[in-house]
């Protein structure tokens, strides 16, 4: 019988043990983890305000079309006509308030296009998808397809 009190010591050793570091644990997050977190869900409720704070870096479809009315008209009608412009000339609130102060960069078109639609399984089968060396030969999208209206033309 000696040797199963024994036993029992390694038990209640590793329990306390166990206990122990599960009250640092909960000390340690009571530190380290903000007041406001959870209270909105799984995350912290300060941040719908920090983010509500931060400028805006997109501009919206409306604010380009006011000065690119020709973009807007040429897209009328094409597979592209819903994609919002940001969504591949990047975010241009700077550029809608001030014109002159930011010069958006024309895309890579090899690269921007294959975001899209380089073949892949996940995406929809009824959905344009091409492998480019197969469908262009390694020639530039724009060779073929206009961005705004991309029918071969």
């Amino acid at each position: 019988m000696k040797g199963g009190i024994k036993d029992v010591e390694h038990f209640v050793r590793a329990a306390v043990l166990v206990g122990a570091g599960l009250c640092l644990f909960l000390v340690l997050r009571g530190f380290l983890v903000p007041k406001d977190f959870g209270v909105l869900g799984h995350y912290r409720a300060g941040a719908l305000a920090d983010i509500a704070a931060r400028p805006a870096s997109f501009a919206g479809r409306a604010a380009c079309e006011e000065c690119h009315s020709d973009v807007a008209e040429a897209r009328k009608g094409s597979k592209h006509e819903k994609v919002n412009c940001e969504a591949c000339h990047g975010a241009l609130a700077a550029h809608a308030q001030d014109p002159g102060s930011v010069t958006p960069t024309l895309p890579d078109t090899t690269k921007l296009c294959l975001t899209c639609h380089e073949k892949n399984a996940a995406r929809p089968v009824n959905f344009p998808q091409v492998d480019p060396q197969e469908h262009s030969g390694g020639e530039i999208c724009v060779s073929c397809h206009k961005p705004h209206h991309p029918e071969i033309e």
